[in-house]
Formats: structure tokens, C-alpha cells, sequence
């Protein structure tokens, strides 16, 4: 018998006392469980995703409105970026300060030509404080995943406070689950089979981190 053939026997035995008709709604699911740990200002949710985002190797930074091109600009040249990907629905006063040249992303960009371009930025859909862990739902100002995955420096720009929330409970309240979720904990790494970290691998290997004030 394969692997294959003994774990869907075992589903099947799990199953064995469910009316064929029942459906998952059918079962109310208690979610009594504790939402988040401990009260938190919303200044101490925001510091603390700040420290989980250092934590796992990303690069933070803090700025307002104002501030936020003049950031992107820098961010870029010191990269030295040769072209900054954009999906194509993000605010174009973003990149307003920056002459590096502004790449739209096209449908039919191949992962060839992805992986000719510098930098990308984007915005997102929430973060998470506890596991500073960034959510991205393909929305117009995230665009498309591969985006995210192929060139290897990712600028992502997160609103404070509107998008940051406490837990993954919280997260999971806020997100549409039949979006496509890319939820991003740091630059792209893994670890070899002596735990020695490489990055890069499945994704960028440099990830920035702007918290937006509002």
C-alpha cells in the first residue's frame, strides 16, 4: 500500500460516522481562544510588529505621507536599482521622487523579464504585530504573486495603524479567504540540512519594510 493509499484510509476511517449529508457549516466550531496576548496601545502593536519584522531579517522604516517618495527614492538608489516593478494599481505619487525607471507590470510579463527588474514595490493588505508577517491579497496595489516573488528586493508599504493588526485570529477576520494570500515573514529563506540559512531561494532576498503613518 502507498503513502498515498494509507492516508486517505485513514480519512476515511475518521469520517466513518459522518452522515454523508452533513456539511462543514453544518458544525458550529467553538472559537473561544484568546484573540491576542495582552493589551496593547495601538503605538505598542505598531512597535511590536516593527521589532517581529527585525527579527526576521526584514529592514524597517517609518515615515508619513510627505516623507514616503522621498524614502522610495533613496530606498531605490541605494539598491542601485536599475528599474522598479509596479503593480497597477499603486499610487503613483509613490514613485513620484525616483529616476529609476517605473516598470508597470504587463499579464504577459514572463518570469524571464520579472527577473530583469531591479526592485519592486508594493502596498498590502494587513500585517500581523505578533508574527510580524505581511499579507498580501493580489489586490490592484499588490498585484499579481509573482511579482513579490521574482525580482530580489521588495519594497512593501504598510498604512499604520489602519493595516496592522495583533494576531492571526485578528488577520484571519479582516482577509477574504477566496483571494490568493501570500503571507511574507521576512526575506525569502530556508536552511540546508546543517541549518545553515540561505535566502533568496523561493523569493527576494532583501525585503523593506515602510510603516506609513497616516
Amino acid at each position: 500500500m502507498s503513502s498515498r493509499e494509507v492516508i486517505l484510509a485513514r480519512v476515511r476511517r475518521a469520517l466513518a460516522d459522518v452522515p454523508r449529508e452533513e456539511r462543514p457549516e453544518d458544525v458550529p466550531v467553538a472559537r473561544d481562544y484568546r484573540r491576542a496576548h495582552g493589551p496593547r496601545t495601538t503605538a505598542e502593536t505598531v512597535d511590536l510588529l516593527a521589532c517581529r519584522l527585525a527579527d526576521y531579517r526584514a529592514v524597517v522604516h517609518r515615515t508619513d505621507a510627505d516623507g514616503l517618495a522621498p524614502l522610495v527614492a533613496h530606498l531605490l538608489g541605494e539598491r542601485g536599482s536599475g528599474s522598479v516593478l509596479v503593480p497597477p494599481g499603486l499610487d503613483p505619487s509613490w514613485t513620484a521622487a525616483t529616476s529609476v525607471p517605473v516598470v508597470h507590470d504587463r499579464a504577459a510579463d514572463t518570469a524571464r523579464e520579472l527577473d530583469g527588474v531591479g526592485s519592486v514595490l508594493t502596498a498590502c493588505a494587513l500585517a500581523v504585530a505578533e508574527t510580524g508577517t505581511i499579507v498580501l491579497d493580489a489586490g490592484p496595489d499588490q498585484g499579481r504573486r509573482r511579482i513579490t516573488l521574482i525580482p530580489d528586493h521588495h519594497i512593501c508599504v504598510v498604512r499604520v495603524p489602519d493595516q496592522v493588526v495583533e494576531s492571526v485570529p485578528q488577520a484571519l477576520a479582516r482577509l477574504d479567504p477566496a483571494r490568493p494570500l501570500t503571507w511574507i515573514s521576512g526575506p525569502s529563506a530556508t536552511s540546508d540540512i546543517e541549518l545553515s540559512r540561505v535566502e533568496g531561494v523561493h523569493g527576494p532576498r532583501t525585503l523593506e519594510v515602510v510603516l506609513l503613518s497616516s
